[in-house]
C-alpha cells in the first residue's frame, strides 16, 4: 500500500551543523515566512534526540539532519530519528552525501522519506547527484519548462551521468566492506601518527563512528 502523506505548516526541524547546502535553503524559507529550529549537537556532534522531539509542534512539517557531517564525520541516529518522525507523521529528509558508499542505508528500515546524495562523493561523475523521494510525498517543482522528470524538473537529463553515478554507486556497494576495513587502517594509522608526535591533541567528533540502532 502506497503512504501518503498530506502536509500542512510552515515549521522545519534541522541541526546546526548541517551542510550549507540545507542551512542556507532553510535560511531562505525564513524568508519566506517558515519557520527553523536549528538544534544544538553535543561535543561529539550529535543530535539530541528529546530535544528534537521536544521541538516538534503542529506545524512541524519536515525534519532534515544529515547522515554523517562532512567536517567531523559523526554519524547520527538515524534509525531513532526516523522513529520520530514517523510517529508524528513528519517527513524526514537526510543529507547522505559524506555517507553514502561508506555507510549501508537502507531507507525503509530507516523510515527515510526523502534522501540527497552527490556522485563524485563515491567516485562517480562530478556534477551530477540524485534525489530520492518516498512515494506519495509531492512536493513544488523548482525548475520550470519541460515535462522531464516526471514533470519534476524540467531541463535534459546528463544521461552520462546518470548511468555513471549508477555504475559507481553499484561498484561502491559491492566493495563497502573491504573499502570500510581499509580506511579504519588508514585512520587509525593517522590517528596513532598523530598523537605520537603532537601530545595532548583534542579530536573534533565522535571516534566510535557507529550506526546507533
Amino acid at each position: 500500500m502506497q503512504w501518503q502523506i498530506e502536509v500542512f505548516g510552515n515549521h522545519i526541524i534541522t541541526s546546526k551543523i548541517e551542510h550549507p547546502a540545507v542551512l542556507n535553503s532553510c535560511k531562505s524559507l525564513e524568508r519566506l515566512g517558515f519557520r527553523i529550529t536549528y538544534l544544538n549537537v553535543d561535543k561529539l556532534g550529535r543530535v539530541n534526540l528529546n530535544e528534537l522531539e521536544r521541538a516538534i509542534n503542529r506545524q512541524t512539517i519536515l525534519i532534515s539532519i544529515m547522515f554523517a557531517n562532512n567536517e567531523i564525520g559523526t554519524i547520527q541516529n538515524i534509525y531513532e530519528i526516523g522513529k520520530i518522525a514517523r510517529k508524528y507523521r513528519i517527513i524526514f529528509h537526510t543529507d547522505t552525501v559524506q555517507a553514502i558508499g561508506n555507510c549501508k542505508i537502507n531507507v525503509r528500515d530507516m523510515q527515510i522519506d526523502s534522501l540527497s546524495m552527490s556522485a563524485h562523493k563515491f567516485y562517480g561523475p562530478k556534477g551530477v547527484g540524485a534525489l530520492y523521494i518516498k512515494n506519495g510525498i509531492k512536493f513544488l517543482r523548482q525548475n520550470d519548462g519541460g515535462h522531464q522528470e516526471q514533470n519534476q524538473r524540467s531541463g535534459t537529463e546528463n544521461t552520462a551521468g546518470i548511468v555513471g553515478l549508477g555504475k559507481a554507486i553499484e561498484l561502491a556497494t559491492i566493495e563497502l566492506d573491504n573499502y570500510n576495513e581499509h580506511l579504519k587502517v588508514l585512520s587509525d594509522f593517522y590517528l596513532r601518527e598523530i598523537s605520537n608526535k603532537i601530545p595532548n591533541i583534542k579530536i573534533n567528533g565522535d571516534l566510535s563512528n557507529k550506526l546507533s540502532r
